[in-house]
This record gives structure tokens, C-alpha cells and sequence, in this order.
């Protein structure tokens, strides 16, 4: 029996075998997505930094802009000075008038004890105020609130005459003496702090002609 010839593709069916079909123009860029256009990428080495904006040229209405915002921000800047030194003045003159007012109300309580302070000290003079008695643990006290209120006294025999703080209420010529010096206290000055509340009254001894 004699061998037929032998085809290699025989037997397989048209199924089998697989089509190759040339590639179409184009096929290769639609499969790797559109194409892009021109201006659509950009380098990096092209792209704006902060220096490149911020040293970029400005034009005229851009510069009028911040020459107004400038003005405006100096204006708003004196302003908020001037009125921190118009607070400050006004806090000043505040606690300058708080503490005469304060002042003057001690003075005015201070005033109303004076009277008695003195009836006290010329008791005192005449030997009324007897260690240990009622009467001088009275005056005690009293003279204790009237120097924490800072009532203090001046004036004192031997003390060189000032007629801005002593009256003198008498002269006595005296041989010897060189000048005005206060002989005796007749009532004694009394200062709240630093404001004279009652001068002394004093007797002067004077240079004799």
C-alpha cells in the first residue's frame, strides 16, 4: 500500500489554525491611549518657583494697589498709637484724681479729729491723763488711729522759725537769740502725709534791738 504524501497541515481543521492579520496604522497608538496634543505637557524644568512669582515684575495697578494698601496700613498703625497714649493718659489722670479724692477724704476725717487730739494734749499738759486710768487708755487709742490714718505733728520749742508752716501768734524780743526760733507751741501743727492740715501755732523769740 503505498504511503500518500504527507501535508503538515493536513488534518487540522480551518478552526485550528490561527488568522494573522497585519497591523492596521494607528491600531499600536490607540491601544497605548490618545496622543498628546501640543502646549499639553510641560517640562519641569519650565515650571514656576515662589522666587520666579515673588520677583516677578509687578504692573502699574498691582503697584498703585499696594502703594494705597501701605498708606492704609501707616495710618491705621498711628491711630492705634495714638489711642494707647491717650489710654495711658487717661489711666494716669485717673489714679491721680482717685488718690486726692482719696486724700481729701482722710484729710476731711483727719480735720474732724483735731479738736479732740488737742482737748487730749492739753490734758495731757495739765496732768489730767493718769497712766493706767480710763482716760488715757482712751487717748491712747486715739492718737494710734490717727497715726495709721499718717496724721503726724510738727512744731517744737527751740525749732528755727518758718512762717510757711508756723503762725506766729506772739513775738518776744529775747537778748542773745540771732534768729526767729520758736519759743513755745500754743497749738501744734498737724500734716496728713504730705499736706499741711494746721500750721502751728507758736510763740517766736526774736533778735532784741
Amino acid at each position: 500500500m503505498a504511503d500518500k504524501d504527507h501535508d503538515p497541515t493536513a488534518g487540522s481543521g480551518a478552526g485550528d489554525e490561527e488568522e494573522v492579520r497585519p497591523v492596521e496604522e494607528g491600531s499600536e497608538a490607540q491601544a497605548s491611549g490618545p496622543v498628546p496634543q501640543d502646549g499639553d505637557a510641560q517640562d519641569e524644568g519650565d515650571e514656576l518657583t515662589v522666587d520666579d512669582i515673588l520677583g516677578s515684575t509687578q504692573n502699574a495697578d498691582a503697584a498703585a494697589e499696594d502703594a494705597v494698601l501701605a498708606d492704609l496700613e501707616s495710618a491705621l498703625l498711628n491711630d492705634l498709637k495714638r489711642l494707647q497714649a491717650e489710654y495711658a493718659n487717661y489711666r494716669r489722670r485717673t489714679e491721680e484724681q482717685r488718690e486726692v479724692e482719696i486724700e481729701r477724704a482722710q484729710g476731711a476725717v483727719a480735720k474732724g479729729l483735731l479738736p479732740v487730739l488737742d482737748d487730749l494734749d492739753r490734758a495731757d499738759k495739765h496732768g489730767d491723763l493718769e497712766e493706767g486710768s480710763p482716760f488715757a487708755a482712751i487717748a491712747e487709742k486715739l492718737r494710734g488711729v490717727a497715726e495709721r490714718m499718717g496724721l503726724s505733728t510738727y512744731g517744737a520749742a527751740g525749732e528755727a522759725f518758718d512762717p510757711q508752716h508756723h503762725e506766729a501768734i506772739f513775738q518776744v524780743p529775747t537778748p542773745g537769740a540771732t534768729e526767729a526760733t520758736i519759743l513755745e507751741v500754743v497749738e501744734i501743727g498737724y500734716r496728713l502725709g504730705s499736706v499741711e492740715l494746721r500750721p502751728a501755732k507758736v510763740v517766736v523769740a526774736v533778735p532784741a534791738d
